[in-house]
């Protein structure tokens, strides 16, 4: 060893201190998993709003079928009326103790001292409200039977826990809160000992090392038994209390007469701790490997009796389906839980079995739904669809098993419509478009089956239901009845809602009805237009200021609908929206302009300009000169409109952009984009991408010939500056840089160098979304470059694309790739840079990445090179790669496997057909039918590249095997030769 002072020998390389300190810092996080975000953005109320969170607050009742034989049923449309009301008087006398409440904080009623007793009034006034909140809940207890949620158990009076605490709207304890307490003071508390504070480590490397325990039993950590209760609060069994208290001195309490603990769902519980000493290693398992890749916990079964195999087991799943859990003997079971257990198995294998399993037990469910019966079957897959950690794929799953089941039940269902209702309706306004088509399809077809008059008794208590929330989504979900059974079925009850006189709500959510009519079935209404809008034309004049405004949104959509027919169908509401423009103010204005906007372009042009004369809104409606747009509206729009303020809310973030390029359909591009250009600069970055989103849709419509040369160097310094700045890598300021390049051509010649510089500097970021962008800049550009004839920058952005093929993040990489294709596609096979001989070589191992976008990105740029320069790649690599296109043969996404079975084509060109053939002949011999089919279609293509002739004898050849796979392929491939011959 050196001494000391002497100098060293040989340089040490290490990393940077920064990268150093921060796995320290993350070495000090515990109970860390790195797949914990991903798996969180899969579950779908993970990304919903607290408005969509309501629907676990909603309640579901049975349904009394009024056409069953006998007499009638608790849970009818009279009950549903009485229990509605009673939740309105609830929330009335919430609202008026809060408003109250509210009102003595502002006099200043409550404020007291901090060691003063109340008032003695003050006290009876709160024992008052306790008193009469206790009468409520008696009597309604009395009264009706209380709906109740999924997840709650049915109370009982006589096995009531006295410790149990009221979790229902009327919570005695939030009542309770509310009284005014004395309060102690901190002169007399007991000063407390101040505990010793660890001492700060910068790293796990200079903490004391202790002995690990070992764990004696597996836990399961994430159950919801265990996660939910407290540890010091939760059910200890006797076995517990043994293991832990003394063997004497201590003595078991006999319970009272008559006492039972109160029922709860069952729940997994701890494992009972034994006494094991020393060191072992635990046993591991194939399934629990798989399962701890996938990101759960390595203690959760993947392998259930009676189930077999699973895909994957969640913690939450433990709790639905314990009673399948372990094995149990048949002979003791009555033939009601043999059912129920039944039931569960083909749940759990739709829901987490792989794919062959999943359709299996989706055919055995649809087959024997009649046996099963309506009931045993909604109540297990309702609370499923209820979940809170639910996924998107598996709210697919669950909704295509009701949507088979309804099918096979018909008429069976109506027990069952609201529950059915509360689970699908909040499908109604989901974000995802696929989720609102499921959700109107199960709608449509439960009205089907329940019929008209079943579906309006169901759903009329919820038309002026106390929560906003049930109000929309049961709007939302009588329009789709409306589009299944017929508008004119259901026009009577509408005209009956909507002139009520006990609700406003129920006038609102009937108008708001006739909206969600007109949007869903657009032109359809049109047989309908006048009876719809006399229907609602009484609600402009409505003493409520919410009605008014629905009103006029609702006669917005049927004049959208209708477009361009139908006036004579507005002549009634004309008058009365002319008049409430000069009424109404705020939201009311702007519906009643809405209304207004949609109505004009359906007049005669005489007509229609002199209504245009005095709303701006309509710019697009003839009669509008460029000239009035210019000196009359845009100076006003542009000084109240464009302000930092509007970006911030997406709504109106996405009107102003809407109507900014209305105006430049009249106005033209330079006059808008010379408005907004210099804001490009701004430093509030939402207020620059809604400019930037605005330039784009303009020149992306109009074009930019109308862009001087002035406005051109302002508008390309601004979009660089913007780009430049951006601290979120959103594709709007992507989309805007590829549409105006693309727009300007050959002007932007001498702003490339700049260009350029920023995408290679951006390259070498250390973010991997930045060297993704500027990628993806490269791609949209490359076509740009090549028209300015700078084959210099495109030559140079190839070479440094290709030093970045090593890249470690799947998207990056992809982004990489579809740049450098897009290069070879301008430049050409014969001078890329570097050359195709290098390049090629590079290719092969990333073709295993199973990323879905490296893959599209790394056949597009192979398929090409095979096309247009395979002499310049030897024919042993060309093999090499034929036997790595084999395996994306089994991608999921279609777009892959016919760029892949394309290159089998490009590559028998070049290199002939006999080596390829042999290995798409031999691929015939795989299990995966996905994989034998498109070897089959690449055979055909073979054959259609290199002539049939070259092809015939080695299928006829193979077609000698005995296996079945393989001479149904080769006869396959004799089909498509003929078919395609014939064309």
């Amino acid at each position: 060893m050196s001494p000391p002072g002497s100098p060293r020998l040989i340089d040490s390389y290490t990393a940077p201190k920064e990268i150093l300190q921060e796995f320290a810092d993350l070495a000090e996080e515990e109970n860390v998993d790195p797949f914990a975000e991903t798996a969180k953005t899969r579950q779908v109320a993970a990304r919903q709003s607290e408005y969509h969170h309501r629907r676990f607050d909603r309640v579901a009742v049975d349904s009394a079928d009024a056409f069953k034989e006998g007499g009638s049923e608790e849970g009818g449309y009279k009950d549903a009326m009485r229990l509605a009301r009673l939740e309105q008087e609830e929330v009335r006398v919430k609202r008026a103790i809060e408003e109250k409440e509210r009102q003595e904080r502002e006099e200043g009623k409550l404020k007291m001292d901090l060691d003063k007793t109340p008032p003695a009034s003050e006290i009876q006034d709160v024992e008052m409200e306790l008193a009469a909140a206790k009468d409520l809940a008696t009597s309604r207890d009395g009264g009706t039977k209380r709906k109740r949620r999924w997840d709650v158990p049915e109370p009982s009076d006589e096995n009531a826990d006295p410790n149990k605490t009221d979790t229902g709207e009327w919570s005695k304890e939030a009542l309770e809160a509310s009284a005014p307490k004395k309060r102690r003071s901190r002169w007399d508390a007991t000063p407390a000992e101040t505990a010793v504070t660890e001492t700060p480590k910068r790293s796990r490397w200079d903490q004391t090392p202790v002995v690990v325990d070992t764990p004696m039993v597996p836990i399961i950590m994430n159950a919801p038994g265990i996660s939910q209760d407290d540890k010091h609060n939760r059910y200890m069994t006797d076995e517990e209390l043994d293991a832990i208290l003394p063997a004497t001195g201590y003595v078991i309490v006999t319970p009272p007469p008559g006492y039972a603990p109160m029922v709860q769902p069952r729940k997994l519980q701890a494992p009972t701790v034994t006494e094991v000493g020393g060191f072992h290693i635990q046993e591991s398992s194939d399934a629990a490997a798989v399962a701890a890749a996938a990101g759960l916990a390595p203690e959760l079964p993947t392998e259930i009796p009676g189930v077999g195999s699973l895909a994957f087991f969640k913690p939450e799943d433990a709790q639905y389906f314990a009673k399948i859990m372990k094995e149990e003997d048949e002979t003791e079971l009555s033939v009601d839980e043999m059912k129920e257990r039944k039931i569960m198995r083909l749940l759990l294998k739709i829901k987490n079995g792989t794919p062959p399993v999943r359709k299996t037990a989706l055919r055995q469910i649809t087959d024997k739904a009649r046996e099963f019966g309506a009931g045993p079957l909604f109540d297990k897959i309702l609370p499923l669809l209820m979940e809170r950690t639910l996924e998107d794929q598996e709210r697919h799953l669950l909704v295509k098993v009701i949507d088979r089941v309804l099918y096979k039940l018909d008429d069976l269902v109506r027990p069952y419509v609201h529950k059915i209702l509360v689970v699908i309706e909040p499908l109604l306004i989901d974000e995802d478009y696929y989720a609102r088509v499921e959700g109107r399809e199960i709608i449509s077809n439960l009205s089907k089956a329940a019929g008209l008059a079943h579906m309006i008794s169901t759903m009329r208590p919820d038309i002026d239901h106390a929560d906003e929330y049930v109000r929309n989504t049961t709007a939302r979900a009588f329009s789709v009845v409306a589009s299944a059974l017929g508008i004119p079925s259901l026009l009577p009850f509408l005209k009956a809602v909507c002139r009520s006189k006990k609700s406003w709500q129920a006038r609102h959510t009937g108008i708001r009805i006739v909206q969600q009519i007109a949007i869903m079935m657009g032109c359809a209404v049109l047989p309908h237009l006048r009876n719809l809008v006399d229907c609602i034309a009484h609600g402009l004049s409505d003493e409520q200021q919410k009605v008014r405004t629905m009103t006029a949104l609702g006669l917005a959509a049927l004049a959208e609908a209708a477009a361009p027919y139908g006036i004579e169908s507005f002549d009634n509401v004309l008058k009365p929206l002319w008049l409430g423009i000069r009424l109404h103010r705020g939201k009311g204005l702007a519906a009643f302009l809405k209304a207004i906007g949609f109505i004009i372009p359906l007049m005669d042009p005489e007509y229609a300009s002199y209504y245009t004369k005095e709303v701006t809104q309509c710019a697009a409606t003839e009669g509008v000169t460029p000239a009035y747009i210019k000196h009359d509206i845009l100076p006003d729009f542009f000084k109240s409109f464009w302000v930092r303020r509007m970006a911030l809310d997406r709504r109106n973030y996405r009107q102003v952009v809407e109507t900014t390029v209305e105006l430049a359909q009249k106005a033209g591009v330079s006059e808008i984009v010379g408005r907004v250009v210099n804001e490009l600069k701004d430093e509030a970055e939402p207020y620059r991408k809604m400019v930037m989103e605005t330039i784009t849709k303009v020149v992306a419509t109009l074009g930019a010939s109308d862009i001087d040369e002035r406005l051109e160097v302002r508008l390309v310094d601004g979009i660089i500056y913007s780009f430049q700045e951006q601290t979120t890598e959103d594709q709007v300021m992507l989309d805007g840089f590829g549409t105006v390049v693309n727009a300007l051509g050959i002007r932007v010649k001498p702003y490339l160098t700049q260009i350029v510089s920023t995408i290679l500097w951006r390259l070498n970021n250390k973010s991997a979304k930045v060297r993704q962008q500027a990628a993806d800049l490269t791609t949209r550009l490359a076509v740009v470059i090549k028209q300015c004839g700078e084959d210099q920058l495109l030559s140079k952005l190839g070479l440094v694309l290709f030093e970045q093929l090593g890249e470690e993040y799947p998207d990056t990489l992809g982004s990489i790739i579809a740049a450098e294709g897009a290069i070879a596609n301008v430049v050409g096979m014969t001078q890329m840079n570097p050359p195709v001989k290098d390049l090629l070589p590079r290719m092969t191992p990333i073709l295993r990445n199973r990323h879905e976008k490296v893959q599209e990105a790394s056949i597009n740029l192979i398929g090409r090179i095979a096309d247009r320069g395979a002499e310049f790649v030897p024919a042993r690599e060309w093999m090499r790669i034929c036997f790595e296109l084999l395996d994306l043969l089994k991608a999921h996404k279609k777009g892959i496997r016919r760029a892949a079975v394309n290159s089998f084509g490009y590559i028998a060109k070049s290199l002939g057909p006999q080596d390829v053939l042999s290995v798409l002949l031999t691929n015939l011999r795989v299990q995966e039918r996905q994989s034998r089919v498109c070897s089959t279609v690449a055979i055909a293509i073979v054959a259609e590249t290199c002539g049939p002739f070259t092809c015939i004898p080695a299928i006829l050849n193979e077609y000698r095997t005995a296996e079945l796979n393989v001479r149904t392929g080769c006869l396959t491939v004799a089909y498509y030769r003929c078919c395609w011959v014939n064309k």
